[in-house]
Protein backbone atom coordinates (compact mmCIF):
# COMPACT_ATOMS: atom_id res chain seq x y z
CA UNK A 1 0.00 0.00 0.00
CA UNK A 2 1.26 3.73 -0.91
CA UNK A 3 1.61 6.35 1.39
CA UNK A 4 -2.06 7.98 0.88
CA UNK A 5 -2.72 10.14 3.47
CA UNK A 6 -6.74 8.97 3.45
CA UNK A 7 -7.04 5.85 2.07
CA UNK A 8 -10.96 6.36 3.11
CA UNK A 9 -11.41 9.24 0.67
CA UNK A 10 -8.99 7.81 -2.29
CA UNK A 11 -11.83 4.70 -1.55
CA UNK A 12 -15.09 6.54 -1.74
CA UNK A 13 -13.78 8.77 -5.09
CA UNK A 14 -12.30 6.30 -7.00
CA UNK A 15 -15.11 3.74 -6.45
CA UNK A 16 -17.58 6.07 -6.63
CA UNK A 17 -16.68 7.26 -9.97
CA UNK A 18 -15.93 3.70 -11.06
CA UNK A 19 -19.42 2.52 -10.27
CA UNK A 20 -21.06 4.86 -12.68
CA UNK A 21 -19.37 3.60 -15.76
CA UNK A 22 -19.33 -0.14 -14.84
CA UNK A 23 -21.71 -0.97 -17.53
CA UNK A 24 -22.47 -4.60 -16.93
CA UNK A 25 -21.73 -4.88 -13.25
CA UNK A 26 -18.46 -5.25 -11.35
CA UNK A 27 -16.72 -7.65 -13.66
CA UNK A 28 -17.08 -4.70 -16.30
CA UNK A 29 -14.64 -2.28 -14.46
CA UNK A 30 -12.39 -5.02 -13.59
CA UNK A 31 -9.16 -3.66 -16.01
CA UNK A 32 -9.88 -0.08 -14.52
CA UNK A 33 -9.78 -1.49 -10.78
CA UNK A 34 -6.73 -3.47 -11.91
CA UNK A 35 -5.50 -0.04 -13.20
CA UNK A 36 -5.74 2.03 -9.90
CA UNK A 37 -5.47 -0.60 -7.24
CA UNK A 38 -2.17 -1.96 -8.76
CA UNK A 39 -0.79 0.93 -11.37
CA UNK A 40 -1.94 4.22 -9.66
CA UNK A 41 -2.27 3.66 -6.36
CA UNK A 42 -0.21 0.80 -5.82
CA UNK A 43 -2.67 -0.52 -2.97
CA UNK A 44 -1.30 -4.39 -4.07
CA UNK A 45 0.90 -6.45 -6.51
CA UNK A 46 -0.97 -8.17 -9.45
CA UNK A 47 -0.71 -11.44 -7.88
CA UNK A 48 -2.30 -9.93 -5.05
CA UNK A 49 -5.00 -8.32 -7.76
CA UNK A 50 -5.51 -11.93 -9.24
CA UNK A 51 -5.80 -14.25 -5.84
CA UNK A 52 -8.58 -11.20 -4.62
CA UNK A 53 -10.37 -11.86 -7.85
CA UNK A 54 -10.15 -15.61 -8.00
CA UNK A 55 -11.57 -15.17 -4.20
CA UNK A 56 -14.39 -12.61 -5.28
CA UNK A 57 -15.46 -15.25 -7.62
CA UNK A 58 -14.97 -18.74 -5.77
CA UNK A 59 -17.50 -17.20 -3.01
CA UNK A 60 -21.20 -16.76 -2.83
CA UNK A 61 -22.83 -13.91 -3.52
CA UNK A 62 -22.75 -10.77 -6.27
CA UNK A 63 -19.54 -10.51 -8.29
CA UNK A 64 -19.27 -6.84 -6.02
CA UNK A 65 -17.10 -8.47 -3.83
CA UNK A 66 -13.76 -8.05 -5.59
CA UNK A 67 -14.38 -4.28 -4.41
CA UNK A 68 -14.99 -5.36 -0.42
CA UNK A 69 -11.97 -7.22 -0.84
CA UNK A 70 -9.83 -4.29 -2.21
CA UNK A 71 -11.38 -1.75 0.46
CA UNK A 72 -10.60 -4.44 2.91
CA UNK A 73 -7.12 -4.32 1.57
CA UNK A 74 -6.54 -0.92 1.80
CA UNK A 75 -8.14 0.55 4.80
CA UNK A 76 -9.31 -3.04 6.79
CA UNK A 77 -12.91 -3.45 8.05
CA UNK A 78 -13.62 0.22 7.17
CA UNK A 79 -12.25 -0.19 3.95
CA UNK A 80 -14.37 -2.84 2.61
CA UNK A 81 -17.63 -1.26 4.09
CA UNK A 82 -16.41 2.59 1.91
CA UNK A 83 -15.73 0.46 -0.97
CA UNK A 84 -18.55 -1.45 -1.01
CA UNK A 85 -21.24 1.41 -0.30
CA UNK A 86 -19.56 4.00 -2.84
CA UNK A 87 -19.44 0.83 -5.65
CA UNK A 88 -23.18 0.35 -4.70
CA UNK A 89 -25.64 3.12 -3.71
CA UNK A 90 -24.41 5.69 -6.94
CA UNK A 91 -25.24 2.82 -9.66
CA UNK A 92 -28.42 1.78 -7.91
CA UNK A 93 -29.28 5.48 -7.09
CA UNK A 94 -29.15 6.32 -11.07
CA UNK A 95 -30.96 2.73 -11.61
CA UNK A 96 -33.94 3.84 -9.88
CA UNK A 97 -34.41 6.61 -12.07
CA UNK A 98 -33.42 5.39 -15.25
CA UNK A 99 -35.98 3.17 -14.39
CA UNK A 100 -38.41 5.19 -13.61
CA UNK A 101 -37.88 7.43 -16.81
CA UNK A 102 -37.91 4.59 -19.20
CA UNK A 103 -41.02 3.16 -17.95
CA UNK A 104 -43.03 6.29 -19.10
CA UNK A 105 -41.24 6.05 -21.84
CA UNK A 106 -42.47 3.00 -22.63
CA UNK A 107 -43.96 4.27 -26.00
CA UNK A 108 -40.62 5.02 -27.77
CA UNK A 109 -38.70 3.53 -29.88
CA UNK A 110 -34.92 4.93 -28.24
CA UNK A 111 -35.16 3.08 -24.93
CA UNK A 112 -34.61 -0.38 -26.85
CA UNK A 113 -32.00 0.94 -28.85
CA UNK A 114 -29.71 1.94 -26.13
CA UNK A 115 -30.17 -1.60 -24.34
CA UNK A 116 -29.35 -3.30 -27.50
CA UNK A 117 -26.63 -1.13 -27.75
CA UNK A 118 -25.17 -1.53 -24.24
CA UNK A 119 -25.29 -5.13 -24.87
CA UNK A 120 -21.65 -5.83 -27.26
CA UNK A 121 -20.75 -2.88 -24.76
CA UNK A 122 -20.90 -4.86 -21.72
CA UNK A 123 -19.31 -8.48 -23.58
CA UNK A 124 -17.26 -6.61 -24.17
CA UNK A 125 -15.93 -5.25 -20.98
CA UNK A 126 -16.40 -8.43 -19.39
CA UNK A 127 -13.72 -10.03 -22.08
CA UNK A 128 -11.33 -7.03 -21.37
CA UNK A 129 -11.91 -8.15 -17.66
CA UNK A 130 -10.76 -11.71 -18.13
CA UNK A 131 -7.91 -10.05 -20.43
CA UNK A 132 -6.16 -8.09 -17.66
CA UNK A 133 -6.99 -10.71 -14.79
CA UNK A 134 -5.06 -13.31 -17.12
CA UNK A 135 -2.19 -11.10 -17.69
CA UNK A 136 -2.12 -10.69 -13.96
CA UNK A 137 -2.11 -14.47 -13.02
CA UNK A 138 -0.38 -16.25 -15.90
CA UNK A 139 3.32 -16.11 -15.30
CA UNK A 140 4.16 -19.17 -17.21
CA UNK A 141 4.18 -20.30 -20.67
CA UNK A 142 2.07 -23.44 -18.98
CA UNK A 143 -0.05 -21.11 -17.09
CA UNK A 144 -0.89 -19.23 -20.51
CA UNK A 145 -2.27 -22.33 -22.14
CA UNK A 146 -3.97 -23.42 -19.69
CA UNK A 147 -6.07 -19.98 -19.60
CA UNK A 148 -6.60 -20.29 -23.21
CA UNK A 149 -7.66 -24.65 -23.11
CA UNK A 150 -10.02 -23.35 -20.09
CA UNK A 151 -11.45 -20.52 -22.09
CA UNK A 152 -11.66 -22.70 -25.40
CA UNK A 153 -13.38 -25.47 -23.19
CA UNK A 154 -15.68 -23.43 -21.94
CA UNK A 155 -16.85 -21.94 -24.60
CA UNK A 156 -17.14 -24.44 -27.39
CA UNK A 157 -18.48 -27.26 -24.95
CA UNK A 158 -20.78 -28.12 -22.51
CA UNK A 159 -18.56 -29.55 -19.88
CA UNK A 160 -19.40 -28.33 -16.42
CA UNK A 161 -17.02 -25.31 -15.40
CA UNK A 162 -16.01 -27.69 -11.89
CA UNK A 163 -14.33 -30.06 -13.99
CA UNK A 164 -12.28 -27.26 -16.00
CA UNK A 165 -11.44 -25.77 -12.58
CA UNK A 166 -10.69 -29.10 -10.69
CA UNK A 167 -7.98 -29.90 -13.46
CA UNK A 168 -6.76 -25.93 -13.53
CA UNK A 169 -5.99 -26.90 -9.73
CA UNK A 170 -4.47 -30.08 -10.53
CA UNK A 171 -2.26 -28.61 -11.96
CA UNK A 172 -1.42 -25.99 -9.83
CA UNK A 173 -1.08 -28.65 -7.07
CA UNK A 174 1.18 -30.26 -9.25
CA UNK A 175 3.15 -27.19 -9.49
CA UNK A 176 3.06 -26.79 -13.36
CA UNK A 177 1.25 -23.46 -13.02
Amino acid sequence: MNGESNPIRSLVVTFGLMSLFAVGGANAAIPEMHRVAVDIHHWMTDREFADIYALSQLSPGPNVLIVTLIGYQVAGLAGALVATLAMCVPTATLAYYVSGFLARSRQAHWPALVQAALVPLSIGLMAASAFVVAQAADRTWIAVLATLAAAILAFATRLNPLWILLATGVLGLAGLI
